[in-house]
Formats: structure tokens, sequence, C-alpha cells
């Protein structure tokens, strides 16, 4: 209880303190009723009168409002930053789970991509009316592509374009592709262990959401070998979440979300993405899309991302393979980022 206390304060003191206006700048962290829960929401930039930016994180538990000003600290100058630590995840995950986790929680208290498309969709709401915006721009990584995605269809009149990076297309098929990929280069490498990591877990699909993470610490371990990786500054924690409550409640979220997202049959819990693919039920889009793929991303393949954006029909579309990336974020991914919103989406604001 008195850890419960301390947090609620914790939060409460932040929410007061960090909102620094000074003319038009924003700076808050507060929390927002989104979905019937309370859900975190940090909301930064220097001149109010700027777009505005709502990051979809990906994990699905991998919250970036840890690290928003070590990666896109700059971009404040330019941009309005909004970052959410989404259902499940996070100071969220904290705010609303009960002390004592138990298997009963996870089993009773499913995630769903409808039900994170809503609470995206009703944040943007919020946050147009909050900055006086007539719409928002939204980046998605990874799993935040599949809410990026998803969003952008059900409320395009929301956004002015959707910037997808590592873009799921079809989780099952990009886990066979890079089964596949992974076990070839094991046995090129003579990667013994890796080797037989794979073969004793088997080819996916996998009903049990400890052989996925398996499986994906392979996939990390090869794409860190053949990719530029970001600076180590990137990972560093921000001094306000640099504290024991925030790691338990982003390491319990992560649990609580990737066992939704991998699915474990065991528990009757299903994968949040099975049956995803937006080839065949989003690709008619009344936005800009843009596409960036790192050209080493094993997790989320450049055949699926690529062949994908050929389907896609929009007002304008580009990809961008980016060499030297992999399926996380490096220093040639952000700025790929950047230079869309400079070159492509502020100019279309603009006119």
């Amino acid at each position: 209880m008195r850890t419960n206390l301390f947090n609620t304060f914790l939060i409460f003191l932040f929410s007061l303190t960090s909102l620094a206006q000074d003319g038009s700048s924003i700076n808050e962290g507060k929390f927002v009723s989104i979905g019937g829960i309370e859900q975190w929401v940090t909301i930064k930039g220097y001149d109010g009168a700027k777009p505005a930016i709502l990051f979809l994180h990906g994990g699905p538990g991998s919250v970036m409002s840890p690290y928003d000003e070590a990666i896109y600290g700059q971009w404040e100058k330019d941009f309005i930053l909004v970052n959410w630590d989404q259902r499940g995840a996070g100071r969220t995950f904290g705010k609303n789970a009960p002390a004592e986790l138990t298997e009963d929680y996870w089993i009773e208290n499913p995630l769903t991509i409808e039900q994170m498309t809503s609470d995206g969709i009703e944040l943007s709401e919020h946050l147009i009316k909050f900055v006086g915006k007539q719409k928002i721009i939204l980046i998605g990584s990874s799993w935040g592509s599949v809410l990026g995605v998803t969003m952008s269809q059900k409320r395009p009149d929301l956004f002015y374009a959707y910037i997808g990076h590592a873009q799921i297309v079809n989780l099952s098929e990009s886990q066979i592709i890079a089964y596949q990929k992974v076990l070839r280069m094991a046995e090129t490498t003579s990667d013994q262990t890796s080797s037989d990591k794979l073969k004793t877990i088997g080819s996916p699909p996998y009903d049990d959401a400890k052989n996925t993470g398996q499986f994906y610490r392979v996939i990390k371990k090869f794409e860190k070998e053949n990719s530029v990786p970001a600076p180590d500054s990137w990972w560093k924690f921000s001094q306000e979440y640099d504290n024991e409550i925030d790691a338990q409640n982003r390491y319990n979220g992560d649990d609580y979300s990737f066992i939704n997202f991998a699915g474990h049959k065991k528990l009757g819990i299903k994968a949040m993405s099975e049956g995803l693919d937006f080839r065949k039920d989003a690709v008619d889009f009344e936005i800009p899309i843009y596409l960036i793929q790192g050209e080493e991303d094993i997790l989320t393949p450049k055949e699926l991302s690529r062949e994908y954006f050929d389907k896609i029909s929009a007002p304008k579309k580009e990809f961008f393979l980016v060499p030297g990336a992999a399926h996380g974020f490096n220093q040639s991914i952000v700025d790929t980022q950047y230079k869309i919103l400079k070159e492509q989406i502020e100019t279309s604001i603009k006119n």
C-alpha cells in the first residue's frame, strides 16, 4: 500500500511540476482518461503552433516515454511530441494493475487490437482539442505500426499522414520467413547454440509465449551482428523514470503485453495479431502513407513490407529502405523519419 501511495504521489507531483508553459511552449505529463482507464501521456514542444506527432510505441509493452528526450529531444523545436504509455504498458499498466499480479489477471484482462485502436483514436481526439489542431501526425514502429494502420483506416479525418517503421503486415508469415532466414544464418556461421535452439523450438507459429520469446532473442542476436546500432545514450532512462517503481511497472507491463501479443495456449490467451493480414483488408488509405524499412530487419522482413506497399492506394505513398538498419531504431531511421516530416508532411500542411 505504501508503494502504491508513493507511486501516485510521484506521478501527481510530476504532472504539476512538469507543466511549464513559456509563451506557447508545452511540457506536460499526466494521466488521461482513455477507454475507461487512466493512461499516461506526455506532450512536449517549444512552440504550440508547430504540428503535433503522436508516437505509437512497439512491444506492445516497450514504452518510449523514458527515452523520448534522448532520441527525439531535438525535434521539440519543430514539432509537438506526444508519447503514450499504451494500455498494459509502463505507467499506464502500473496505474491500473492490481498490486498482486496473478495468472487470473492476465486471463481476465486480454489486450485486443480493437480496444487499443479505440484507445488511440480517443487519445487523438483529445490531443487535437488540447493542442488546438485540425489533425495530427502518426508515427508507429513495430507493434505500433499495427495501431498506425488500424487508426488511419478507421479515422483518417484525424490524421495528416502516417509514417510506419518496421511495418507489421502479417505476423505469422513474417515469423516463418524470419525462422528460415535465421536458421540459414546460424548454420552458415556455425553458430551451433542458435541452431540448436531454433531446431528445439521448431518453426512457428508457437502456442507458447516462451518459445516466441526465445525465437525473438535469436533474431535480435543476428540483427545486432549485421546492423548499425543506436547510440548507447539513447537507452539511458531520463531521470524522472529512473526509479524502482517505474522499472517494475515497465517490467510487469512488458510481460503482460507480450503474452497477449504472442498468445499462450495453456492459459487460453489468444495472440492479438492472429489472422492479421493488412494486404487483404488495409490497402486503401485516405491519407499519405510513408513506410520505413530497415534493410537488415529480420523480424518484419522487407519482402512483406514491400509487397504490402505495392498494394497500397493512397493520395501519396513512399517506401524507404534504410541500409544498415534492422528492426529497431538507429540514427538512420530517426533521420529518415525527420526528413519525411520536414520535406513531405510539414510542407503539405503549410500548403
